[in-house]
């Protein structure tokens, strides 16, 4: 081979080297691209191959979901979500709830109680401690720990240390308990925001469901439960898969009620005519919600008719509206409530 052709060999070579790296750096650019773009049957050919998600808790929260779970201070959300830990983790479902999945490793993320005062919420007066499954795993702040300097801030940090647990444990579900432990109110709204985004990451990338915490400012207790009542910034809807709440009944101060707000993975069932309601009962050790019954939000709220509040006077309002012959429509405007409480109430009241 003469010199000028190993020349234009090597160019040749030197010419494909480039196209290749071309090649690489356009494939880059398009796996960043904010759309990805695919015939539909594609997207169900793939979609086909991953597995159909499986009830953590009932309708409220399913496999590969971020979910929210909110309510106001002391009603319990750390409470249910211990106990959905629990039931997970062990692959027993809570009473009258539904579980399709196989036990798993829970992380749970505690900013909330020292682990004394955990403790002391699971044993009887700090002895005969109840025994988790050892797939419930539990972590807190170390309080020695600065965020290192190559992080943006807290959520970048605890995402990081998220994954690197998820990795090592072998975790399929994470609970973060709770938003609040991102700082002051000015900045907690813009934090809550950007760690959800990266959380909704994770679900995607690692495959895990979480579940997150977060309370709900100052409300009207005479009202339902709405995606507005969400503390922060209900823009933090738009980011989870589904959300869920607990309300504190007016009734009882035992019970709570657990209400449907947003979900992907099935329909509405547990809405204002349909929540579940429960008493707060610790059992020796085990401080959980208990089930008792399906009935109306309406039946929860603290009543504001002119004809007086609480649900007596309302009950008494209603028997007095029914005996003039008014239908459960015009019942229903006049104190406030919809028909079909009418129709429940009167159920309850034995009123035909």
């Amino acid at each position: 081979m003469s010199s000028k052709q190993s020349i234009e060999k090597v160019k040749e070579t030197i010419r494909e080297d480039i196209r290749s790296k071309e090649s690489q750096l356009l494939k880059k650019k398009a796996d960043q691209n904010c759309l990805i773009v695919k015939p539909v049957n594609t997207w169900i050919d793939e979609a086909k191959r991953r597995p159909i998600p499986n009830m953590l808790f009932s309708e409220f929260w399913y496999e590969y979901e971020l979910a929210i779970l909110y309510a106001d201070t002391n009603v319990g959300k750390s409470i249910l979500a211990v106990q959905i830990a629990e039931s997970i983790s062990s692959g027993i479902p809570i009473d009258n709830f539904k579980l399709e999945a196989e036990a798993q490793v829970v992380v749970y993320t505690d900013f909330e109680l020292s682990d004394k005062q955990f403790e002391n919420r699971y044993s009887k007066d700090y002895k005969n401690h109840y025994r988790f499954s050892q797939n419930f795993l539990r972590a807190e702040i170390n309080p020695l720990t600065d965020i290192p300097k190559e992080y943006k801030g807290i959520e970048d940090y605890l995402c990081d240390q998220l994954k690197s647990i998820i990795n090592k444990s072998g975790a399929k579900v994470v609970i973060i308990d709770n938003l609040t432990f991102l700082g002051n109110d000015n900045e907690k709204s813009k934090h809550a925001l950007e760690l959800m985004k990266k959380l909704k990451k994770i679900t995607k990338e690692s495959s895990v469901s979480i579940l997150v915490l977060a309370h709900t400012p100052k409300r009207d207790d005479s009202k339902p439960i709405s995606k507005n009542d969400l503390a922060g910034s209900k823009m933090l809807i738009n980011f989870c898969d589904s959300a869920f709440a607990i309300g504190f009944s007016q009734n009882d101060p035992k019970h709570r009620y657990l209400k449907q707000i947003k979900q992907r993975n099935t329909e509405q069932v547990y809405h204002t005519e349909n929540v579940i309601t429960c008493s707060l009962e610790k059992d020796v050790n085990f401080l959980e919600f208990r089930f008792l019954h399906y009935n109306s939000e309406y039946d929860h709220l603290r009543c504001n008719t002119s004809n007086g509040n609480g649900l007596d006077e309302r009950d008494e309002a209603m028997k007095s509206l029914i005996s003039q012959g008014l239908s459960n429509v015009e019942i229903g405007r006049q104190l406030g409530i919809n028909e079909a409480t009418v129709r429940k109430r009167k159920k309850t009241l034995g009123i035909d």
